[in-house]
């Protein structure tokens, strides 16, 4: 408001000079008339002469006001020009940000930025389909593969089982993407935080643990807890999700018979969660992008996963306006923190 303020004073004072300086220019042209001996053919019809005063003035200031206008308006004249760029669906446009005008120049400069952020999305969107139609092509194409094997009467029954285990668990792969793609699409539609409830928070991540146990306990993990009796009010099964996630990819990146520690504890109202592992770590440009969508560090395929479950973590923690961050380097482990105030409201 303050801003849309001054450019109303700005066009005023532009406004008062353009008729000062027609006033001026009108009466110095007078002047010169006068001097050169040209006046007095004005003078010898007096009732003409407010009129020719009109007309000069009106002509010295429209070419002042053109003059004028085409230098104020040009940055406006090239924003509506890139405006129809962006519409037409092109995101690299951008406008010069240099303008003696304030506000016009923090509007050029929202403009681009706002170009650049669409972009972005746009990049992101088609990244995301992208990697949406592979990774969900993958396990289908590899069950139409096995179940076409299946149909060979001269198959042996070991390989049968074999085709069928490979069937299962690629089915299951795909149900869980679709499980967690929906997941994802339900926290990034949301908003707000509804249906909380004060609740254990050490209990709630006990149990998370002990989901995993088959798991952790077939790779020999030890995993040492130290979890504080924690009040929180926040939606429970939402930030169940956290967890799940946090720990089943601390299992999973784990090799054996290594160690996770998860502790949890309160200061200064907020809740420390902090998860270890001494797994393999990931590289400097794993860490820059473990939170997007579909990215996964190990592009071997050695480990199970769909780059979807620490996108979910990430948006979680956006709702509860906490934070996270990743400590992590190759052979070296890597570690989880995050921090949620204890009441959301």
């Amino acid at each position: 408001m303050s801003r849309l303020k001054s450019l109303n004073i700005s066009m005023v004072f532009i406004v008062f000079w353009i008729m000062i300086s027609s006033g001026l220019l009108t009466f110095a042209s007078f002047i010169f008339l006068s001097f050169v001996g040209l006046f007095s053919i004005f003078a010898l019809t007096p009732a003409f002469s407010p009129m020719i005063t009109l007309i000069v003035s009106c002509i010295i200031g429209t070419s002042i006001s053109a003059a004028t206008s085409k230098r104020i308006l040009k940055p406006l004249n090239q924003l509506i020009k890139a405006t129809k760029i962006v519409s037409s669906g092109d995101f690299s446009v951008r406008v010069d940000e240099k303008s003696s005008n304030y506000e016009i120049s923090e509007l050029l400069k929202n403009f681009n930025q706002m170009a650049e952020e669409l972009g972005s999305i746009e990049m992101f969107r088609n990244n995301f389909i992208n990697d949406f139609s592979h990774e969900f092509k993958t396990p289908i194409v590899s069950i139409r593969g096995f179940a076409k094997q299946l149909q060979n009467e001269n198959l042996s029954a070991e390989k049968r089982r074999e085709y069928a285990d490979i069937i299962v668990s690629e089915s299951e792969r795909l149900a869980n993407m679709s499980a967690n793609v929906l997941l994802l699409s339900k926290f990034e539609n949301q908003k707000v935080i509804t249906n909380q409830t004060e609740y254990y928070l050490d209990e709630q991540i006990r149990n998370c643990i002990i989901l995993f146990e088959k798991q952790w306990d077939n790779k020999h993990l030890e995993i040492n807890i130290d979890l504080e009796p924690i009040k929180i009010y926040n939606n429970a099964e939402m930030l169940s999700h956290l967890w799940i996630n946090l720990i089943e990819n601390a299992i999973k990146y784990s090799d054996e018979n290594g160690c996770i520690y998860i502790s949890c504890r309160e200061n200064n109202n907020k809740i420390e969660f902090i998860i270890s592992d001494t797994g393999r770590g990931m590289d400097e440009n794993t860490v820059k992008h473990i939170f997007d969508k579909f990215y996964q560090g190990d592009k071997s395929h050695a480990t199970q996963g769909n780059g979807i479950g620490l996108s979910i973590v990430k948006r979680i923690i956006e709702l509860c306006k906490g934070e996270i961050t990743v400590d992590s380097s190759l052979g070296q482990g890597t570690t989880f923190f995050v921090k949620l105030p204890k009441i959301h409201g």
